[in-house]
């Protein structure tokens, strides 16, 4: 995902990033606005991202393709096996060894590898990548990092390509850790220089965790104001958090 060190938030006061790497080893981190600690990983499936599974059913894919904070490489995985060249990155080791033996398993062809996002260092040559996907990274990022992370996306990317980001909406400001701003004007502002925005929804995206889990998790900040609709329950009782769905075109 983000890399592992502390970043400024929009209002320039330092926030201490998740420790990605800690995470994928099964350790205990804090994920919310309180110091309650967890070894839980909520964006874990096992299976894709229901909204990259809708994405690719509807022809928004076009390899070669990127994808950017892998965690445990599902998507990726299964990008590879519509038949898709996927190249994806995380900035947790632990994690792209766990994929990569994941992608062994499965005899996926899908290349796992180690970078930071906001570098991209032997992230492909440069006009490589033809869709980027990226599924709850970039709200990991502060300002200025999300800033050289889409630069950096522009130089590996060829002319025409689309970036579908999927990221926290504001609501959830109550209850988890945001590095920066995620509403819409400041999302918009972060891509204006690199991407031209196509769409921007509010959609849900779905976790591994039940409601009680996500209670303990992340526990709304006393006084704090949280929407009645910032998150629903899907049919298999998984709790479904507030995103927005991006889609820019490189132009």
């Amino acid at each position: 995902m983000a890399d592992l060190n502390p970043a400024r938030d929009h209002q320039g006061s330092r926030e201490p990033a998740l420790d990605f790497e800690a995470v994928y080893q099964g350790r205990e981190i804090s994920y919310g606005a309180d110091d309650r600690r967890s070894d839980l990983i909520p964006w874990e499936l096992d299976a894709p991202q229901p909204l990259v599974v809708e994405l690719e059913a509807a022809g928004e894919i076009t390899g070669p393709v990127l994808e950017c904070g892998c965690g445990l490489g599902d998507n990726a995985l299964f990008l590879a096996g519509r038949g898709y060249e996927v190249t994806a990155f995380d900035a947790s080791p632990s994690a792209i060894e766990r994929s990569r033996a994941k992608a062994t398993a499965a005899g996926s062809p899908v290349t796992f590898t180690v970078a930071d996002a906001t570098e991209l260092h032997g992230i492909g040559l440069p006009g490589s990548f033809r869709t980027v996907v990226d599924s709850a990274m970039l709200h990991c990022l502060d300002a200025d990092q999300r800033r050289a992370y889409l630069a950096g996306l522009r130089r590996v990317c060829a002319s025409g390509a689309r970036l579908h980001a999927l990221c926290f909406r504001d609501e959830l400001a109550a209850r988890l850790k945001m590095p920066a701003s995620m509403d819409e004007r400041s999302l918009r502002e972060a891509f204006r220089d690199d991407w031209t925005i196509r769409r921007m929804e509010p959609r849900h995206y779905s976790t591994g965790l039940t409601l009680q889990a996500w209670q303990n998790l992340a526990p709304a900040v006393s006084g704090a104001s949280e929407r009645d609709d910032a998150m629903a329950v899907d049919q298999h009782g998984r709790v479904l958090l507030p995103f927005w769905q991006i889609t820019a075109e490189l132009t």
